[in-house]
């Protein structure tokens, strides 16, 4: 039997492949913080769902809505959940095809926090500016 924080994480992620953000909003904190490595376009820290989805928002329109990702694996405790990912899509002529790995911390059924660990951030940085 998978861990209630597992599922949750596949919630979300299934939710996230389906522009579905009245799922994502119930599945997240209100003080949420998410956390992006490197130092791209779209790098940062990003504190609340406001800004979260802000976020969202930014991968969409910066990928002209071919940003996806592919959940190779989730792995969850009651202190840590870890997605193993691709992450996809193109961009003026330009593609992302990269590994990453999302670490989650959930309080009370909800994300209350978010760090993504892109593989390669070179591409990252060419890819997102």
């Amino acid at each position: 039997m998978a861990h209630p924080d597992e599922e949750l994480a596949w919630r979300a992620y299934e939710a996230f492949g389906k522009g579905d953000m009245q799922t994502m909003d119930e599945l997240m904190a209100d003080d949420v913080r998410w956390y992006v490595s490197g130092d791209s376009a779209i790098s940062g820290a990003y504190e609340g769902k406001q800004a979260v989805f802000g976020f969202f928002q930014q991968l969409g329109e910066g990928s002209g809505g071919t940003f996806s990702l592919d959940v190779h694996d989730i792995v969850a405790n009651d202190n840590h959940t870890v997605a193993l990912v691709k992450t996809q899509g193109e961009r003026g002529g330009r593609q992302i095809d990269d590994n990453a790995v999302h670490v989650m911390h959930i309080e009370d059924g909800k994300v209350a926090s978010f760090w993504s660990f892109a593989w390669d951030q070179q591409a990252q940085k060419a890819f997102w500016g």
